[in-house]
């Protein structure tokens, strides 16, 4: 167990963030329960964090940022710690994604984890192992906090059918994921587009694959296995994604046309049902 007189702020951006945290504390004269009745949690859970026991969460970074007064660092440094704790091979795509000015997706069978809800992302990630699991749900949506960038990138979405009927994670949640999905609609950044089912063979067959615009840099192209990633700036095979995308998008519904397919599926489907007295029913 880390001892808080030993923390090496060296050791990992988890590290550095509880040393830190600490350092601020402890200068502004607080104790650790003291802060956690100012940013709402237990003493007990400031102190889990300064010994890098304990994930921070943003909204812990940001209340303690406002108590410490330390202009934003505390919420600058989660973004790193979250990073950190991305399995490794997965690190240099989430590096990819903060420093894309343009982000091409294609999934056959599941929303990407740029759009997924709290929720769909739990589902997802507790099939055959639930240690951690809301640890790893938050890393995976901090991932998202590039669009909140002054500049974010541009964001497509080429969603196969198939995952507007994949229920993951029960009714409500598909419901919650679909809405989310809707909620772009007039967001120009944020793009989503499905391939239906009347679409036959089409260009992706082989498989979801990402395309990663980075200005000064080359294309990247990433797709993704079991525990392992693989992108690739080879000229031919960005070429030759960059060429399935296009086709994938003339044969994809126009963003209209797939907004009202996912409003329908998301009522049909995942509506609220009723009993015979009108009553909801699970």
């Amino acid at each position: 167990m880390t001892q808080i007189n030993t923390l090496d702020p060296g050791a990992s951006p988890l590290d550095y963030f509880g040393f830190e945290l600490r350092r601020y504390r402890e200068a502004a004269g607080l104790t650790q329960k003291q802060l956690g009745g100012i940013v709402y949690c237990t003493g007990s859970l400031v102190g889990q964090i300064e010994t890098a026991r304990k994930l921070p969460t943003l909204p812990f970074s940001e209340r303690a940022d406002m108590a410490l007064e330390t202009d934003g660092l505390l919420a600058r440094l989660y973004v790193l710690v979250m990073r950190s704790q991305l399995p490794a091979w997965f690190q240099q795509v989430a590096e990819l994604e903060s420093r894309a000015t343009e982000i091409c997706t294609f999934q056959t069978h599941m929303v990407h984890g740029l759009l997924q809800t709290r929720e769909y992302a739990r589902a997802v990630l507790g099939v055959l192992d639930d240690t951690d699991l809301d640890d790893r749900t938050e890393v995976r949506l901090a991932r998202q906090r590039i669009f909140d960038k002054d500049e974010p990138p541009v964001f497509w979405m080429i969603l196969g059918e198939a995952a507007l009927h994949q229920e993951i994670g029960g009714r409500e949640t598909m419901r919650g994921q679909l809405e989310r999905l809707l909620s772009f609609e007039r967001n120009p950044r944020i793009n989503v587009q499905v391939l239906p089912f009347t679409a036959g063979a089409h260009a992706g067959l082989q498989g979801p694959f990402n395309l990663y615009r980075v200005p000064g840099d080359p294309t990247i192209v990433y797709t993704e296995g079991y525990g392992s990633g693989h992108p690739t700036a080879n000229p031919d095979t960005v070429k030759d994604c960059a060429l399935r995308y296009d086709h994938l998008q003339a044969a994809a519904l126009s963003l209209k046309d797939s907004a009202e397919l996912i409003r329908r599926v998301m009522e049909e489907r995942y509506g609220e049902r009723r009993d015979s007295g009108g009553e909801p029913v699970a």
